[in-house]
């Protein structure tokens, strides 16, 4: 249903007011060429320290937090795969009963929720889809890079199809992961909620846009961060961003948002051919033509639906 959606105190950020602190410190443990650390350190540049964090068990909360010590500049907890999405409802919630009881005065904190995409697609999507459903006023935080990368490199529900993990490997008589990428963007739409995003690293300044906007809606919003992992994904460190960007222009993972119902897709003008970016990627290098060619077919298909989505809103921009 479509909602007339609002983002009061929203400020675009640009080249030249881009924020300076950092809440995510340097110094943490991440892989070289990690673009989830990036995604991670980008929004929270863009929310700021005024924030309370909930964290995922995954690779985001284990390298910015070895006891005894913590990358984290604010509040932030560490919570189990399955309860981000209620630990995260519960400080919303208990900072409203704060607020009302006059025990914390002024602007309330933004409260963000971290997951990789087994918490979110996986093991947390109860919990997150009651969090979504009830209204809370949160931003939840999807960094996907495709498969449990912390505990050894498993398929996920958001494994792309044809890709090669410790639990989907490819051989003889398996292709890889057998099933496409799950989509969890369009599930989190379908709660109705006010905002929706996919971002990339790769594209900065609207990632750390989309982020300003979430935490300035009233209600929940869902932000799906495409984020490279060149350890699972076999691929050379300095190239993180290339193949982030890579993704986006052979419309792999289209950025687009959904505000209040409406579908607004950032049009890819010249999409490169999927198979410049799977070869960049060892995870895909057992794929044949006639593989690549039904990812193609898929990415086709998926690209056209969102493209019909955004025009029944006439939301279809074109690249810039």
């Amino acid at each position: 249903m479509h909602k007339e959606i609002q983002f009061p105190g929203f400020k675009k950020i640009t080249a030249k007011n881009m924020p300076w602190d950092k809440v995510v410190a340097s110094g943490h443990r991440a892989c070289q060429g990690c673009g989830e650390i990036l995604a991670m350190g980008m929004v929270m540049k863009a929310v700021g320290r005024d924030a309370i964090v909930a964290n995922a068990t995954g690779c985001m909360e284990i390298v910015t937090s070895p006891y005894p010590q913590s990358a984290w500049e604010c509040p932030w907890i560490h919570v189990a795969f399955e309860n981000t999405g209620a630990v995260a409802s519960g400080i919303e919630a208990g900072l409203k009963a704060l607020h009302r009881k006059g025990r914390v005065q002024g602007e309330m904190p933004s409260v963000i929720a971290f997951g990789g995409d087994g918490a979110t697609a996986d093991i947390g999507l109860q919990s997150l889809s009651g969090a979504l459903e009830r209204g809370h006023n949160f931003v939840y935080v999807c960094l996907d890079n495709e498969a449990y990368m912390n505990t050894g490199i498993q398929r996920s529900s958001s494994t792309p199809w044809g890709a090669s993990t410790t639990t989907s490997p490819a051989g003889s008589k398996s292709k890889g992961q057998r099933t496409f990428k799950k989509n969890m963007p369009a599930i989190a739409a379908a709660h109705d909620i006010p905002y929706v995003a996919t971002a990339s690293p790769a594209f900065h300044l609207d990632l750390m846009n989309k982020v300003r906007k979430a935490v300035s809606v009233e209600g929940p919003a869902y932000l799906h961060i495409y984020s490279p992992c060149p350890t699972g994904w076999r691929c050379k460190p300095e190239q993180s961003i290339e193949v982030a960007k890579l993704a986006v222009t052979s419309k792999v993972f289209p950025l687009y948002e959904v505000i209040g119902g409406e579908w607004h897709l950032k049009k890819t003008a010249k999409p490169k051919p999927v198979e410049e970016y799977l070869k960049t990627q060892r995870r895909f290098r057992h794929l044949t033509p006639d593989d690549i060619a039904i990812i193609q077919e898929h990415v086709d298909w998926e690209y056209a639906r969102l493209e019909r989505l955004a025009a029944m809103t006439d939301s279809v921009e074109d690249e810039e």
